[in-house]
């Protein structure tokens, strides 16, 4: 990859971040908080919480198998998201590549960011190559974007592809892998240490069930996280997200079992969909949703719709049309949508 320094914008690069409170005084006790102007009372909301996260950051390394000093947290992954750009991408200058379809936050932030989006194409597999991304690059191409499982095909990308390509990219290699709890695949978090371009995105929201809570984590060198730290908020994190996570990682057996409960329902409606007559095809999934081609995807959204029940609408999606993506709920959730599509 090309130096950090050269990948990164200059006036990041040379940016004096902003100082908190709480990190002045790092790795020292103190009994009496008199430094960041707060209330004296309503404890414990009263408190500014930990800008750094670090009891999070490790708990999450013992799960995650990623030290402590090589994870991010944000508001979400759409923060996880945004920060490459403000970062990495020069606004009206720099561009990044992405494959089609996927998820759309990417090419929000670009848009947001001022900063060119271009894409690739999937083929009729929902797969694609090294080459054709990296034929997609320029001298002003600053990231690839690259989620798998993918959203909202649900397949893995070709694991293979995906390490050519963050071998062969001499920027950042960002790998979005929100839904690999749910996949046979392994994760790419495992490989930071060969990749020093490479950012792998996770979160809270799906396998752990804590999507309420706005819980992202980008796992990346330390290099990486010393930037992202510069620039974002000094308190990112709110103290009841911190709490809320670290009691969720408290029993990560129970995940376990969600994920092989959902991973059950994944078959079974996946069988019960094509065995519908309305249903033309059901798409290969490692996630816990799955794509499939119907007749008339958008007349039997709005049945659905009618009927209380809410899937997602794909049609638009380029390569996607007439198709829904559903997400795996209950097994009464799950039986109450088939029940009502065979009465269609």
């Amino acid at each position: 990859m090309k130096p950090l320094e050269e990948l990164t914008r200059k006036n990041i690069w040379s940016l004096a971040p902003y100082s908190s409170a709480r990190n002045e005084y790092a790795g020292r006790e103190a009994r009496v908080f008199l430094d960041a102007n707060e209330n004296p009372y309503n404890q414990p909301f009263n408190r500014y919480p930990d800008p750094l996260q670090l009891e999070l950051k490790a708990a999450l390394s013992k799960v995650k198998g990623v030290p402590a000093e090589n994870i991010f947290l944000g508001n979400g992954s759409d923060e996880a998201i945004d920060l490459p750009y403000r970062c990495f991408c020069q606004p009206g200058i720099d561009n990044v590549v992405a494959i089609e379809p996927t998820y759309g936050m990417y090419k929000v932030c670009a848009d947001i960011n001022d900063t060119e989006y271009r894409t690739v194409m999937l083929d009729e597999h929902y797969q694609t190559t090294a080459n054709a991304l990296l034929a997609a690059t320029d001298a002003n191409t600053k990231i690839i974007w690259l989620c798998t499982p993918n959203n909202p095909t649900g397949n893995c990308l070709n694991r293979d592809e995906v390490i050519k390509v963050i071998e062969g990219f001499e920027g950042i290699v960002i790998v979005d892998e929100a839904y690999s709890d749910f996949s046979t695949q392994k994760p790419l978090r495992s490989e930071l240490g060969k990749y020093p371009n490479l950012i792998v995105l996770n979160t809270m929201s799906k396998a752990w069930g804590c999507a309420a809570i706005r819980l992202g984590m980008a796992f990346a060198s330390k290099e990486i996280i010393s930037i992202f730290n510069k620039v974002k908020y000094p308190y990112n994190v709110n103290q009841l997200t911190q709490q809320q996570a670290l009691e969720a990682l408290k029993d990560p057996y129970e995940v376990d079992n969600w994920v092989k409960i959902l991973l059950q329902e994944r078959t079974r409606m996946m069988d019960a969909f094509a065995l519908l007559p309305i249903c033309e095809k059901v798409y290969p999934t490692e996630a816990n949703f799955f794509l499939a081609r119907m007749t008339d995807a958008t007349k039997i959204y709005n049945y659905l719709v009618d009927k209380g029940i809410i899937v997602r609408n794909r049609h638009r999606v380029q390569l996607c049309q007439n198709c829904l993506r559903v997400t795996i709920g209950t097994k009464t959730e799950n039986s109450e949508l088939i029940a009502a599509l065979r009465q269609y």
